[in-house]
């Protein structure tokens, strides 16, 4: 078990219905229309719901920002590759993040990928950041929401996703990278975000069809993950709805 933390998250764990969820701490002294709501939420779903202090949740949750509410529940369900594909719809859009490490860009990119309607996340099973409770409080609970699929081999599962039709364009600032708007995202498409220090790795960086790059116009060089993944995101959504 783990403890998700923080109003939205728990909402969204609820609503989603998609973990066994064990108990539910509600720490308030006033009435809450928030914490009123995960109160029904949490009974809907037949949970016993316990009364405590925020003291004792700050115990509980070492000092975390739980905003007086936590939720114990079975660890993330990650999604089966297999029946993720099998259950695309037309033109499906997935995005790729590669050995991404910092939990909160993972969930700022969960967040962005829930809104503009990405039908999967892929991340590498080893050496990645996962979706923790922490992921999920950055997230404001859309993972929850998102479906995540691990898998072992990146480069072997865009492989195996271009046999079904799709094709890859990676965010890398690198000579020969196209400026993002001039690229076509129609049909099926995956974006790949690499990892804060490294970028995305040779290898992935090769099974991308091309390469896009953001204009930096300041003195900054770069954007971080999150901030880039979701300039891009909203860009592919705004190009596929003026196709």
């Amino acid at each position: 078990m783990e403890t998700i933390y923080g109003r939205q998250p728990v909402r969204e764990s609820l609503l989603a219905g998609r973990r066994k969820f064990k108990s539910l701490y509600i720490a308030s002294e006033k009435q809450n229309e928030e914490l009123n709501e995960i109160f029904s939420l949490g009974k809907k779903q037949g949970l016993s719901v316990s009364k405590t202090t925020r003291r004792d949740l700050d115990q509980m949750l070492n000092g975390a920002n739980h905003q007086s509410v936590a939720l114990n529940a079975s660890p993330y369900p990650y999604a089966e590759f297999a029946d993720v594909v099998n259950g695309f719809a037309k033109d499906p859009f997935v995005l790729v993040l590669d050995h991404l490490q910092d939990p909160q860009n993972m969930g700022s990119l969960l967040r962005t990928a829930e809104a503009a309607g990405v039908d999967c996340v892929i991340i590498p099973k080893d050496r990645s950041a996962e979706v923790t409770p922490a992921t999920v409080r950055a997230s404001a609970g859309a993972a929850e929401h998102m479906r995540v699929v691990k898998v072992t081999n990146l480069v072997r599962t865009m492989e195996l996703l271009k046999d079904k039709g799709f094709w890859f364009t990676g965010l890398e600032a690198v000579e020969g990278a196209k400026l993002y708007t001039e690229s076509d995202y129609s049909g099926a498409v995956g974006l790949v975000i690499g990892s804060e220090g490294k970028g995305i790795g040779r290898l992935v960086r090769e099974n991308c069809d091309f390469l896009v790059k953001l204009p930096m116009k300041g003195k900054v060089t770069s954007l971080n993950a999150a901030n880039a993944g979701a300039i891009m995101m909203y860009e592919i959504v705004r190009h596929r709805a003026e196709t």
